[in-house]
């Protein structure tokens, strides 16, 4: 504490620095089946992830190649939502595409 000049008492304030932690990220993963049209997991991840046409397609050729593709990371609630939105157009589009979720 000190005494300003107009005799006032002056008290400094220390704030404890609390380290915050990142959430944990997860990976939003598309599974390969053979029903699902290559159009329609195009769309999804143009739709649904922002992705532009070239970069859909190249996780589409992996989902289709290697029998699954990471879509996007994202915090958990994020990808959770991702998940249920992709789960949700395909049951409207009668397709039996899976997505998942799993830690990055």
């Amino acid at each position: 504490m000190g005494i300003t000049l107009s005799g006032t008492r002056e008290e400094t304030l220390t704030k404890d620095r609390v380290k915050l932690q990142e959430p944990p990220l997860y990976k939003v993963l598309l599974h390969n089946d053979d029903y699902t049209t290559m159009d329609f997991v195009v769309m999804i991840l143009e739709v649904v992830f922002g992705k532009n046409t070239a970069e859909a397609t190249a996780i589409m050729l992996n989902v289709h190649h290697q029998g699954q593709g990471v879509a996007g990371i994202y915090s958990r609630e994020i990808g959770e939502t991702k998940v249920a939105e992709v789960h949700q157009l395909a049951r409207k589009s009668q397709y039996p595409l899976k997505c998942s979720l799993e830690r990055a």
